[in-house]
């Protein structure tokens, strides 16, 4: 694999005092379409029990990935939902979203998930509000012969010269697609993704050894950007690996952020801040 840029996750504060690790860019917007990562992983239920009381978002799109423990969504669409280990949710919020994510009282063994944020492109930034979930159902995987495991979380995803699977969720801005793959101890993966502009990953758990033919190595919390054209080979060592895979295509659009707001010009930041104090992202039931 080429890396074109390395980034280190950030320890941050979100919510009601829930600690995460961030990694965001919301000026070069070198991860485009992809805004945001924020990992939330702790077994101390301190560092989340707060959750994230009701709040707004627009002009960008949500999507949830649970790991471990989980939380209760609510929103104005009507959506109530338990996201537990192994969901994912996907929110396009264009207009208007008001939302809360709280932990789930019977989620007593630690939290470890995901919240990635995902660009959209101007003409959708004012359209109706999409939620999709896939509570109650299991995600797509693959396996190869030594040991890894690719899930499908959204978009299409395969091993080199295997058949792609899909995931339910499809229809990211951007063309995103997302997946998890969980290398077991000296277990490795390819792929190739170069059908994609732009591919990076997170590396949440263990180490990517430094491979025969190959010169590099990188730890837990550091999110790269890779070069789509490259083959993408990777392998764990003696302790296993987990990470977070992106892909998509940038929407190349200048972007204002503030907040939960995400635009493209500062005045579309004032009018949405406005519109939601007037009550027209509507409230939860």
């Amino acid at each position: 694999m080429k890396v074109l840029s390395q980034f280190s996750a950030k320890a941050a504060m979100d919510g009601d005092g829930v600690n995460i690790r961030r990694v965001a860019d919301f000026v070069t917007t070198k991860f485009d379409p992809f805004l945001m990562i924020d990992e939330i992983k702790s077994d101390d239920e301190q560092d989340f029990i707060g959750g994230f009381p009701a709040h707004p978002h627009r002009g960008m799109e949500t999507f949830t990935y649970i790991r471990k423990g989980g939380f209760e969504h609510r929103d104005q669409m009507g959506n109530v939902k338990a996201i537990r280990a192994g969901d994912v949710q996907w929110m396009s919020t264009g207009f208007g979203v008001v939302h809360s994510e709280m932990p789930l009282a019977d989620a007593v063994d630690g939290l470890h998930g995901f919240q990635i944020w995902v660009n959209m492109p101007a003409k959708d930034k004012l359209r109706p509000a999409k939620y999709q979930d896939t509570a109650g159902s299991a995600s797509v995987e693959a396996t190869n012969n030594t040991g890894a495991s690719l899930k499908a979380l959204a978009g299409d995803w395969g091993f080199k010269d295997q058949p792609l699977i899909s995931a339910a969720i499809q229809g990211l801005a951007g063309e995103a697609a997302i997946a998890d793959l969980s290398l077991a101890p000296n277990a490795e993966a390819t792929l190739d993704l170069s059908q994609h502009e732009f591919v990076a990953l997170y590396l949440y758990q263990g180490d990517l050894s430094k491979g025969e033919d190959s010169q590099w190595s990188y730890n837990q919390g550091e999110f790269l950007v890779l070069d789509s054209q490259s083959v993408l080979k990777l392998k764990a060592d003696d302790r296993g690996a987990g990470m977070l895979l992106f892909a998509g295509k940038p929407i190349r659009e200048k972007i204002v952020q503030m907040g939960p707001f995400v635009m493209n010009t500062q005045a579309e930041i004032q009018q949405a801040i406005r519109d939601y104090q007037e009550g027209r992202f509507g409230q939860i039931a």
